[in-house]
């Protein structure tokens, strides 16, 4: 599974608002959702929100991966979001998070949700690719980033 397979320049936010973990939850929820009409905004910002009561998705580095599953899904959906100035969002490292990768997947997928979260950890453990996705300018710049580190492996 490549990231482009539930990834587009219109599930990326740029610049995102929110300042604090819940507000991040949100605003990313409410964003896939738009673009993804099989997802309930309110459902799936309960559902991540529930993902974080068990244990952060921050896994250092400037990295989040908020995730869950969700009945009644098809497939796999996930958003890129950026946060210029960093959320503190509980992460391992007790750094700030500067690059959020939501993904949501079907209640019964394990096998691809297990296959995507394992993609997108590998490409983010890059420093380069990292920093590349900050200095991105528009959702397309940073999703040609994202493809062309997708298309390497």
């Amino acid at each position: 599974m490549k990231i482009t397979d539930f990834l587009d320049a219109a599930r990326i936010i740029p610049n995102l608002k929110g300042k604090d973990k819940r507000a991040v939850l949100k605003e990313t929820a409410d964003w896939l959702a738009s673009q993804d009409q099989s997802l309930d905004a309110q459902k799936l910002f309960e559902t991540l929100l529930e993902r974080e009561k068990i244990s952060s998705t921050a896994i250092g580095e400037g990295v989040a991966i908020p995730h869950g599953k969700m009945p009644g899904l098809r497939k796999v959906s996930g958003i890129f979001a950026r946060s210029s100035q960093g959320v503190d969002f509980d992460s391992v490292d007790k750094g700030v998070t500067y690059l959020f990768f939501v993904l949501i997947a079907p209640e019964d997928s394990a096998a691809d949700h297990l296959k995507a979260l394992a993609r997108i950890s590998r490409l983010l453990k890059d420093s380069s690719f990292r920093a590349r996705l900050m200095e991105g300018k528009t959702r397309e710049e940073i999703f040609n980033v994202i493809k062309e580190e997708d298309q390497k492996f």
